[in-house]
């Protein structure tokens, strides 16, 4: 299924500006493997000084920039595994606000957070490969509001591709 495949009631509209940074001929698996080549592009060209660097008092650092996203598809990859079931158990939502301090990004090394990417990016891809047109099309609820597998699978990417944008706008110009 491609970004530009999807419905009105897969997603609610916010989470539709994650998807306008992806061609809307992505479909889940080739947006997850672009993002993979991304993410470890922009970490092997980042410098110590960069990695550490926040634009503004009370912004996050490049560091946890990068965890955020590993934590957020974490939890996108388990809403889409539960919804991909046929789980029809309302799932909660998260903050991702407390998430950061909790993650001690700033005292981890490139290295370290690109081998967790990694591993995350990975069993993403693994859990989407196997699935069937019929389960990315299964609608489920999370953080109140309805979403598709597919929808949950391209704002993984979207989101991530979101945030490059973001640091090449405001970290790195």
């Amino acid at each position: 299924m491609r970004v530009k495949d999807l419905q009105k009631d897969e997603l609610q509209f916010f989470y539709g500006t994650y998807l306008k940074s992806l061609d809307e001929q992505d479909d889940v698996m080739s947006a997850l493997l672009k993002g993979r080549k991304s993410f470890e592009d922009l970490v092997h060209g980042l410098t110590d000084e960069q990695f550490l660097y926040s634009y503004g008092d009370g912004k996050w650092t490049v560091a946890e920039v990068l965890v955020h996203l590993i934590d957020t598809e974490r939890v996108f990859q388990y809403r889409a595994f539960r919804i991909s079931r046929n789980d029809k158990t309302p799932l909660p939502g998260f903050d991702h606000n407390q998430f950061v301090p909790e993650s001690n990004a700033n005292k981890r090394t490139k290295d370290d957070i690109l081998k967790e990417y990694l591993s995350v990016r990975e069993a993403s891809i693994s859990l989407f490969e196997t699935m069937q047109n019929d389960h990315l099309k299964r609608i489920g609820t999370a953080s109140n509001i309805p979403w598709s597998v597919a929808a949950l699978g391209l704002v993984i990417s979207g989101h991530q591709k979101h945030h490059e944008n973001i640091l090449q706008e405001r970290y790195f110009n």
